[in-house]
């Protein structure tokens, strides 16, 4: 991952482990991290971090629950394809805006901005 950069804010009530799994899992529904880019190891991201390795693992073992990364012994983790419109999981996209708003919403940001926020990332 040569691109785009994740960081944690350690005096944001979020979860380490939810800051890192939300900023991937953007960066690869905006695009940012194209499918087939190689990311970090476990111990590499959670290093760069400051992290512990646990704290990543967990991050990348819900991305691949989700379908957003894979990891193939060999080949390393590597951005999944992301499934078209008609292939969207509406109650998944229901459970992940609701913990995107109460991240958000944790920060202190209002509807207006949790919205365009959105409506940036969609571009």
């Amino acid at each position: 991952m040569t691109g785009p950069t994740v960081r944690v804010d350690t005096t944001s009530p979020v979860p380490p482990y939810e800051q890192v799994r939300t900023q991937l899992a953007a960066l690869i529904g905006s695009g940012r991290l194209p499918e087939g880019e190689r990311l970090p190891t476990v111990r590499q991201l959670a290093a760069d971090l400051g992290l512990a390795t646990g704290t990543v693992a967990r991050a990348y073992k819900e991305l691949e629950a989700a379908a957003l990364i894979r990891t193939k012994r060999g080949a390393g983790t590597r951005v999944a394809a992301v499934p078209g419109a008609a292939d969207a999981d509406t109650g998944r996209l229901t459970r992940l805006a609701h913990g995107y708003v109460a991240a958000a919403r944790a920060t202190g940001a209002d509807e207006a901005a949790i919205l365009a926020a959105v409506q940036a990332a969609l571009v």
